[in-house]
């Protein structure tokens, strides 16, 4: 699960509260790997129901993204463990994931433990506001992070730009960062255009998630799609 590819992947994040059915029936049609679910921030209460109707409409793996430690079901196809290492806040390094231990145990799903690391955008992130983190802005500082989180025992590095950031990874860094770790990468935040995930898709990170997009027009993962496929 999220190994190494060949090729770059696409996954696509639904948060449960902006959930649009429409977007499942796209994705079925289209080369999407994986589904991130999850939100920093929910208010109505309706993870389960709509983990529960994504399910039902696909057959594509359902990855638990977890704003908090509550976000866990066994109806997911697998979840990751995140750990905020780019911020110095205990409750997203370890806090959380004490909270969560037992929950995640009893839902018996895959559990990828995740280095999650922030990166900036641009522009104040949700993740960063919730998580009262800063964002890394220079390069010695996010390599030797990823490198750390491989030291760690970690089994997938994630990259994020934050939602609806003003400007994607650099090509340069990406390539560096692989340079740097043989974990699996993936890359997420403000690819919002067909340009910015081609300049992402020619670094050749093994996935690429897009989700805020995909809110505001669903019919942006057909023209993703049309690019991946090429």
């Amino acid at each position: 699960m999220l190994n190494k590819t060949s090729n770059t992947q696409l996954i696509i994040l639904i948060d449960p509260d902006k959930y649009n059915p429409a977007l499942l029936d796209l994705a079925n049609r289209s080369r999407v790997s994986y589904i991130f679910f999850g939100g920093s921030s929910l208010k109505k209460n309706n993870f389960r129901k709509v983990l529960k109707d994504i399910k039902s409409r696909t057959s594509i793996p359902v990855i638990i993204f977890p704003g908090d430690e509550k976000q866990v079901s066994a109806l997911a196809d697998g979840i990751l463990m995140l750990s905020l290492l780019s911020g110095r806040n205990a409750e997203y390094l370890i806090g959380k994931h004490v909270n969560a231990a037992a929950s995640i145990r009893a839902a018996k799903i895959p559990v990828i433990p995740t280095a999650y690391i922030l990166v900036d955008g641009g522009k104040p992130s949700t993740t960063q506001k919730i998580t009262k983190t800063t964002p890394l802005k220079y390069k010695k500082d996010i390599l030797n992070t990823v490198m750390a989180g491989e030291l760690l025992g970690k089994k997938l590095i994630y990259l994020e730009a934050g939602s609806g950031a003003k400007k994607t990874l650099g090509h340069q860094l990406i390539q560096q960062v692989k340079a740097h770790t043989s974990l699996p990468l993936v890359i997420g935040g403000g690819i919002d255009s067909l340009k910015k995930a081609a300049l992402l898709i020619a670094a050749k990170p093994d996935y690429i998630v897009v989700g805020n997009a995909l809110e505001k027009n669903p019919a942006f993962l057909t023209e993703l799609n049309e690019l991946m496929e090429h």
